[in-house]
């Protein structure tokens, strides 16, 4: 269980660390606060269900992802302002980046969920309906931005992360769409290994 401590310390090493003096609080605290209802609900839920050590430090990266993401704004993450010089893009990707893992994650997330709990029984619909909620959580989320946008009006501006690019948002569910493909295809055997360790779980 110490491990998992780990991976505690870090998370909050880096929440607080993105809150050191980020492009501005109100976007810091839209994008950081999946991870904060995140962090909350695995631990209210610990001791009856948790996550293996693998999906765990995916999530853990996730939120890495979006503390970086809060601190600088996706549209200017400087390594990523980077490779659009050099490689002359129009827009700084960073988000599509995000919007990988927002895809990638989810997928480990509730594939392990899936065959631990025993909710399918066919285990042949398992990639199919994990590919399918990863798709739904992302057309949550971009209503959610969409939302904070309308009703905060420019101030949401930097959570919205358009850039100027009138099918962000569809490539935004896109790029989770290849990141929940991608897990599917290369780490659900890794993913196998490590749920075998776990027993069932009765609910």
């Amino acid at each position: 269980m110490k491990k998992y401590y780990l991976l505690i310390f870090l998370f909050f090493s880096g929440l607080i660390i993105s809150a050191i003096s980020p492009h501005d609080y109100f976007t810091w605290a839209l994008e950081v606060f999946p991870a904060i209802i995140g962090f909350i609900v695995l631990s209210l839920t610990f001791k009856h269900f948790h996550f293996t050590y693998l999906t765990s430090v995916m999530i853990l990266l996730h939120c890495f992802i979006l503390f970086i993401g809060g601190h600088y704004t996706y549209a200017m993450v400087p390594a990523f302002s980077w490779i659009k010089d050099i490689f002359h893009q129009s827009r700084n990707n960073y988000d599509k980046f995000g919007h990988f893992f927002q895809g990638f994650v989810p997928a480990m997330i509730v594939r392990e969920m899936f065959i631990r709990l025993d909710i399918i029984n066919k285990k042949t619909w398992i990639p199919f309906l994990t590919i399918a909620v990863c798709g739904f959580i992302s057309l949550l989320y971009e209503l959610l931005e969409w939302l904070v946008s309308v009703s905060s009006g420019s101030a949401g501006d930097s959570f919205l992360g358009t850039q100027g690019d009138i099918w962000d948002t569809q490539s935004d569910m896109l790029f989770a769409i290849i990141g929940a493909v991608f897990m599917l295809l290369f780490v659900s055997k890794w993913q196998n290994k490590e749920i075998k360790k776990f027993r069932p779980v009765s609910i």
